[in-house]
């Protein structure tokens, strides 16, 4: 589907998505300044919530450190180490609660030993090496008129798609278990635990935009170049 150039399979499947993973990202900046205005009553701060779901779960061994950046927050696997940013680590608001507690979700699905997030470690390096072969592969073949080559690059390409979708199940679990922890342990009270949700909520929607991108670009290539072989 090209015009003079103009590449209709981008503007139809892939911009529409590109939009919405922007959308997703403001959303996610908005709620958190938002909700990082509001102080939990009970005035613990995300440090002390995320090492509160860890006993809750009776996760040991994982230590919380203070980083530099902004929404730069994460779980270390390899270190065993939940890393939370300057904006989060000794806040006592409900957003910056939520993300700590989301980062010890994380810890504790590594504890428990859950699939997918096995799943998605597991694959990690031949999705890194899948990203970085898939176009030079595909412009390859292209040009020497390969379709094995093409086909090869658009596969390389579907394992960063494979590893966005299982990424998906992951975040939202591990929200899933930190909302659960703030509601059993009464880290938050009230209407404050609806507000940690809604900046999970938000978190949660940038996930779901880059699974779309990737679904989106993948779908283009197939339609591209699947049709160029047909021809």
């Amino acid at each position: 589907m090209f015009y003079y150039g103009f590449d209709m399979y981008y503007v139809v499947l892939v911009l529409p998505c590109i939009l919405f993973a922007m959308w997703a990202q403001w959303k996610v900046q908005s709620t958190f300044d938002r909700y990082a205005q509001v102080y939990s009553r009970r005035g613990i701060t995300a440090a002390q919530a995320a090492a509160a779901v860890l006993r809750a779960n009776s996760v040991s061994g994982v230590t919380i450190e203070r980083v530099p950046g902004r929404l730069s927050d994460h779980y270390d696997p390899r270190a065993n180490v939940i890393r939370l940013s300057d904006a989060v680590y000794g806040s006592a608001s409900v957003a910056s609660i939520g993300v700590a507690c989301h980062e010890a979700g994380h810890a504790v699905q590594y504890a428990r030993r859950y699939a997918p997030i096995r799943l998605r470690a597991a694959i990690v390096p031949i999705t890194n090496i899948g990203s970085a072969l898939a176009m030079p592969l595909i412009l390859l073949g292209f040009f020497i008129n390969l379709s094995g080559l093409i086909t090869l690059g658009i596969a390389a390409f579907g394992l960063s798609t494979l590893f966005q979708l299982v990424t998906l199940p992951v975040e939202l679990d591990a929200s899933r278990r930190a909302l659960a922890a703030i509601e059993g342990g009464g880290l938050l009270e009230g209407d404050e635990v609806g507000l940690a949700r809604k900046t999970l909520w938000a978190a949660a929607m940038t996930y779901v935009a880059a699974l779309a991108v990737s679904l989106a670009q993948l779908l283009r290539l197939i339609l591209i170049f699947g049709r160029r072989n047909r021809d």
